[in-house]
Formats: C-alpha cells, structure tokens, sequence
C-alpha cells in the first residue's frame, strides 16, 4: 500500500496505472474509519482495478461553531485498517495540497443542497463539492463511492458531476449499522454508552414510519406521530418524507420514498435515513 501526503504523488501513482490500462475507485473519507468506510472499500475493491483512499478532514464544509478542531484523529489506525483491506493507496493530503490558492471557490452546490441539512449549516455542501471536486482532479478516477447514511450529500455530488460532465461514475455503498440499529458515524464515539442505548429509538422511528406509508396510511399524520416519538429522546431538527430522486414533496410519478432525519442526543448531531419504493 503506497501512502502519498502530496499532490505529485498521487499522480506519479495513477499515471503508472493508467498507463497500465487499470481502472481506479476513490473512497473520499476524512478518517475515524469504522466498518461503514470499510465497506466502501470492499465495493470499490469489486469496481475498479486499483483503490485510492483520501484521508483529509475538509474545513470548507465545517460551519463556525461545528467540530473541525476536533474532530476525530485516527490516522495510525485508519492507515493499519486499509493495509489490511488490501487498499493500493491512501492519500493524505493537507490543507495546501487541496487548497493552494486558498479556500474560496466560485464552485457552488446545486438545487439539490437545499432545505435538510443546509437549513442548520448553510454553506455546507458548498464545501462538500469544492472538496470532492479538487480530490476528483488530483486522483482522476473512474470511479468514486460515497455511504447512502450521507444521502443528500450522494445527490448533490451526482448533480455535480452531471452538470460539470466529468466522466466517473458515482456509486452508492448501503449504511452499515451497529447490531442496535444505530447508523454507523465517525461521530458515533462523542456518545456515551446511556446515549448510544437511546440512539437506537431513531431507526425504530423510521422503520415505523416506513411501515405505515406502506400501509397507506396519511403521510403527513404518520410523520407527526413519529416526529413526537423522537422528541422524547431527542431534538429533532427535521424529519421529512420526500421523492428520493428529487428530493421534493412526493407526487403521483414517484417511485422512491425516501425518509431523512437529522436529531441531537445532548450535542451530537445524528442522521439517518430509509429509501425505499413506493407501495
């Protein structure tokens, strides 16, 4: 496994494998790997000849008072858990390497980062494509793979490559969860083990509120009732039922329901979501 912290690097590396005929996967990340990440890897594995992993904590899409000073560190370990996935390079750029003419970009988020999470971090996703698409340009790949857990994001970076016509293909890897339903997160570990018991009540509230739509039962009823469920054990920032390609209100064509959520458990912000198709 070649481990490359600069720009060169990684372009001497994919230059060799282009020049090799070999396909390349990216697994954008920005380290605390658990198992979610992992399986990534695995798909990117089973899609592409050669797998670049980045490792980099990205500042553009961190609001004023959110976590990026600090936010998880794990570098060591990330770095043994990839070696034994068999992973062919890890890029670990820092801040100059991504950005070296600085941090603002004229590269703007599409009509798909509106509403949901963008309410709470306004400019968030703004980072997120600013982000991807430098890492795109360093790394080149064919391939690149994002966690549905991160559902509005997995849209937002198919609208940006779309609209900018690059050619890789954007794949989606299923959430993994904890054996309690939790979604797994990097995050997960500000929790205590009394938060991460609660935790398990917003799968619950989803799967439920999955079950009554497909029962047909009023939507807007069912997604008061289930919003009530979790404000016993959390604040709930949104809890919304949408077309899961557009992201707007369900209609006759829509064929996919998608359920998204965003809560606090003390001053851990969690997200989850259910895709599925309409009954």
């Amino acid at each position: 496994m070649q481990v490359c912290s600069n720009n060169q690097q990684i372009a001497d590396v994919v230059s060799i494998w282009k020049s090799q005929g070999k396909t390349i996967a990216l697994v954008p990340t920005m380290g605390g790997l658990h198992a979610g990440h992992l399986s990534l890897v695995h798909q990117a594995k089973a899609n592409a000849d050669k797998v670049i992993v980045s490792i980099f904590v990205n500042p553009t899409q961190f609001g004023e008072h959110e976590d990026f000073k600090n936010y998880p560190n794990t570098l060591d370990q990330d770095l043994s858990e990839l070696e034994f996935c068999k992973v062919d390079a890890v890029f670990t750029p820092d801040k100059e390497q991504i950005y070296p003419n600085g941090l603002d970009s004229p590269l703007k988020a599409g009509s798909l980062s509106q509403g949901l999470c963008s309410n709470s971090r306004p400019g968030h996703f703004d980072g997120v494509v600013q982000v991807v698409n430098c890492l795109f340009k360093i790394t080149t790949p064919d391939v690149a793979i994002f966690g549905q857990k991160d559902y509005q994001q997995l849209l937002v970076i198919e609208q940006m490559v779309k609209t900018l016509a690059l050619p890789i293909a954007i794949l989606s890897g299923d959430i993994v969860r904890e054996k309690n339903g939790l979604a797994m997160s990097t995050r997960n570990q500000y929790l205590s083990m009394d938060e991460k018991e609660l935790a398990t009540n917003l799968y619950k509230a989803l799967k439920g509120l999955k079950q009554e739509i497909l029962q047909g039962k009023e939507i807007e009823l069912s997604k008061l009732n289930s919003n009530r469920a979790l404000e016993k054990h959390f604040k709930v920032e949104y809890l919304s039922v949408l077309d899961a390609n557009t992201l707007k209100s369900i209609a006759d064509n829509t064929t996919q329901i998608a359920i998204l959520c965003s809560v606090f458990l003390g001053s851990t912000r969690l997200i989850d979501n259910i895709i599925f198709n309409k009954g």
